[in-house]
């Protein structure tokens, strides 16, 4: 059997009786780009530092090629670092900033004039290295920070919320240009974010973190199209939830009632229930909205029709007072025909949802 290039076996940190990070267990490939997607207090970060060195587990093990890293001290793991706050020195120039893991490692002054240039060629910021950071803008200096972090060649680079400080146009700015450096580096990136786009525009797969355990773990659309659990339905992508009754559940396929008693069948589910209640997972853009009533269809009163551009989101109400959001290509013809206060029918595919028990 292949061994991993980073093995995350069993982690679990304890802060007294609050368990932070239960048992989290998964292998990153080399030159993967691994993002832990979660909201605060989920585990992420303290994964993250766990893997740094900067705290020690309650249990567990970190194998990198192999080897277990967890008796190895931070500063000698050849780990790179990228923080939200870009750390950097402000008394030292850009250049000065970015040769500085190379002058603690003592390597020669030829080299790191050479690997200084490079790793500043890398993130695009050639010619400033004599500018110190509180003359550059904040999108600059979190490129330094990464080019420091770059400029000993790391196997493995950690980045700990490193865009949130910065406004949305710049974000994704930085967002193109991490994505790029990944591609060219072949650097293998573990990334913690809270912003689901940023996690589904830069990763290969997603980690989704959930009060301190991994409930997921797949590529955009894999945790998109077949969400596991109800967070990561909520989590990921925009999502309507209604209450539904169990009717049936064979193999996995479920036949639920829902509200005003319209009875769908071959919803995938989640859970082993075979009564009871479950929640259904309606995705907008999933949703056709029509005038006529449909068969298998929902009952909903028009409450917003909004433009966005490129498309219109109109918001909808059950009669059993479920908001139900659902998001048309612009020019759909049921809009022309349609008003605040009108009476209208949902129908979806009932293989395209998910309902969860």
């Amino acid at each position: 059997m292949t061994e991993s290039f980073l093995s995350i076996r069993g982690i679990r940190k304890k802060f007294g009786s609050f368990t932070a990070v239960k048992d989290v267990t998964m292998n990153i490939a080399e030159g993967e780009f691994m993002t832990f997607l979660g909201p605060s207090g989920s585990g992420k970060s303290t994964t993250l530092y766990i893997l740094a060195g900067f705290q020690d587990p309650t249990d567990g093990d970190i194998l990198l090629n192999g080897q277990s890293l967890l008796s190895t001290p931070s500063h000698q793991r050849n780990i790179g670092m990228v923080f939200q706050r870009y750390t950097l020195f402000p008394h030292l120039s850009v250049g000065e900033n970015v040769a500085f893991p190379l002058r603690i490692r003592r390597r020669p002054q030829a080299e790191i004039a050479e690997r200084v240039q490079a790793a500043l060629k890398l993130v695009r910021l050639d010619g400033f290295e004599d500018r110190k950071p509180a003359l550059m803008s904040g999108g600059q200096q979190q490129r330094v920070a990464l080019a420091r972090a770059l400029v000993y060649n790391p196997p493995v680079l950690l980045m700990d919320e490193p865009l949130s400080a910065l406004d949305k146009k710049l974000r994704e700015e930085i967002q193109f240009e991490i994505r790029r450096i990944h591609q060219e580096t072949g650097v293998t990136i573990l990334y913690v974010t809270h912003d689901q786009e940023e996690a589904l525009r830069l990763s290969d797969r997603i980690a989704v973190f959930s009060q301190g355990e991994v409930d997921q773990i797949g590529t955009g659309q894999e945790l998109y199209a077949n969400p596991a659990t109800h967070f990561v339905a909520g989590f990921i992508g925009d999502s309507n939830f209604i209450e539904a009754a169990i009717l049936a559940n064979d193999d996995g396929k479920a036949r639920l009632a829902l509200p005003g008693g319209t009875v769908v069948d071959g919803v995938p589910m989640h859970g082993g229930k075979a009564a009871g209640k479950a929640s259904l997972l309606l995705r907008p853009e999933r949703l056709s909205l029509s005038q006529a009533p449909v068969d298998a269809g929902l009952s909903v009163t028009i409450d917003d029709i909004t433009f966005l551009g490129n498309n219109i989101e109109v918001a909808t109400q059950t009669s059993n007072g479920d908001t139900l959001s659902v998001r048309l290509p612009f020019g759909h013809r049921a809009i022309s025909q349609l008003a605040r206060g009108d009476q209208a029918w949902l129908s979806f595919d009932s293989s395209s949802t998910h309902a969860f028990a």
